[in-house]
C-alpha cells in the first residue's frame, strides 16, 4: 500500500499499479525526465514511479522533474523531498536542460491548460507548448529516449456533430485567432513537431489527447469545471454555471487517465496519437447537479451569463472521444464512473 500523505491518492496509486501490472516493469532501473511534473496530472506519474520503487522495483527508477511553478504546486511533491530517486528542479522549458543523465523516457507536459489562465498568458502558453516541445524532443533524440507529448482534445476544436465521438483521424474545426487559439494551435504545432522528429530522426514518440481529466490534487483555483464544483461543495455555496448548462463533456477520473497515459507512453505505436478519456458523454448541467447532490441537502445550481464576453467563444458544444484505437491497440478501457470519481475527488480534499 502507498504511503502517500493523501489517502485517496495513495489508494489511486495502488490501483493503477495493480491494474497495469507487468507493463510498468519497463521503467525499472530507468532514468525518466518529466516536464510539468508538479501539476495535477503529471504529479500522479511521479508519485506512481515513486510508489513502484517502494513496492516493486529492485532497481529503482530515477525521476527528474522540471517545473517553473507557474501553475505547478511545490506542495504537490513535497512528500518526496529528500528521496534519492526523485529530483525536483525549478526550470523553465524554454531553456535547454543540461545534465549528464541519459534518459530512457521523456514526458513533456509543461503547459498552461486552464482556459481562464492561458487566456491571461497566451505567449507563455505558446512558448511552453512549442519551444518546450522542440527542446524536449531534441533531448529525446540525443538520448535515444521514448517520448510522450501531452497534447489535448482541444486540437479538435468544436467538432462537427458528425465527428462525435471524435476519432484521432478527425482534423479539427479550430479557430487560429480566437481566445483559445494560443492553446489549441500551439498544441497542434507540437504534434507537428512530434511527427517531424519521428519521421526525420526516428524518435519513438507518441501524443496523448486527454479528454477532461479530473481527480484529487487539482488546484481548487484552477478555474476549470470540476475544481469549481468541488470548491462550491466544500464551502456549501450555490453552484453557478456561466452558461445554459447544455454543452456536453466526457469526464475521465485520474486512475483511468494515468492508466491510459502509461499505456500510450510505454506501448504506443511509433509516431501515433491516442485519445484517452471516458466515452460517457454528459451535459455540464448534469455534472453540476451530480456534484450538488454530494452533500445533504443538495446545493442549488444557478445558470448565469458571464460578464466576460469571450467566455464561451470557441468553446466546444460537445466533446466525446472515440476510444476505438486505444481499446484495440492498447487494451485501454475507462473503469471509473462519474459518480464514483466525483465522490473520491471530494473525499480527497477532506
Amino acid at each position: 500500500m502507498s504511503t502517500h500523505p493523501n489517502r485517496v491518492i495513495g489508494e489511486d496509486l495502488a490501483a493503477i499499479s495493480a491494474r497495469l501490472g507487468p507493463m510498468l516493469d519497463a521503467l525499472e532501473g530507468q532514468a525518466v525526465l518529466i516536464t510539468g511534473g508538479a501539476g495535477f496530472l503529471l504529479s500522479y506519474v511521479v508519485d506512481l514511479i515513486a510508489h513502484l520503487n517502494d513496492t516493486r522495483f529492485a532497481a529503482k527508477a530515477s525521476v527528474t522533474v522540471l517545473d517553473n511553478m507557474t501553475t505547478g504546486l511545490p506542495a504537490r511533491l513535497a512528500h518526496l523531498n529528500g528521496r534519492p530517486d526523485v529530483r525536483l528542479v525549478k526550470h523553465d522549458v524554454l531553456d535547454p536542460y543540461v545534465d549528464d543523465t541519459r534518459f530512457a523516457y521523456v514526458l513533456h507536459g509543461a503547459s498552461i491548460a486552464s482556459p481562464m489562465v492561458y487566456r491571461q498568458f497566451p505567449l507563455e502558453t505558446i512558448d511552453a507548448n512549442v519551444t518546450g516541445a522542440r527542446l524536449m524532443l531534441e533531448r529525446a533524440r540525443t538520448d535515444g529516449a521514448r517520448f510522450l507529448l501531452m497534447s489535448t482534445s482541444e486540437i479538435y476544436g468544436d467538432p462537427d456533430p458528425a465527428a462525435i465521438p471524435t476519432p484521432e483521424t478527425y482534423r479539427g474545426l479550430v479557430s487560429c485567432t480566437g481566445p483559445r487559439a494560443c492553446y489549441d494551435e500551439s498544441k497542434r504545432l507540437a504534434e507537428t513537431l512530434l511527427a517531424i522528429y519521428a519521421q526525420k530522426y526516428g524518435v519513438h514518440g507518441n501524443a496523448l489527447r486527454p479528454f477532461n481529466f479530473y481527480g484529487p490534487g487539482q488546484r481548487l483555483d484552477d478555474q476549470r469545471l470540476v475544481p469549481d464544483l468541488m470548491q462550491a461543495v466544500i464551502a456549501r455555496q450555490p453552484i453557478t454555471l456561466f452558461s445554459d448548462g447544455r454543452a456536453t463533456r466526457s469526464f475521465c477520473y485520474i486512475t483511468d487517465a494515468i492508466a491510459g497515459l502509461m499505456a500510450v507512453w510505454l506501448t504506443g505505436a511509433p509516431g501515433e496519437a491516442y485519445n484517452i478519456g471516458n466515452d460517457a458523454e454528459i451535459s455540464v448541467g448534469d455534472v453540476a447537479r451530480k456534484a450538488a447532490a454530494l452533500i445533504t441537502p443538495a446545493l442549488p445550481v444557478e445558470l448565469r451569463a458571464s460578464e466576460d464576453s469571450a467566455y464561451l467563444t470557441d468553446n466546444p458544444n460537445r466533446r466525446c472521444p472515440d476510444l476505438t484505437k486505444a481499446r484495440t491497440e492498447l487494451g485501454y478501457a475507462p473503469l471509473v464512473g462519474l459518480d464514483e470519481g466525483l465522490a473520491r475527488t471530494l473525499r480527497s480534499y477532506a
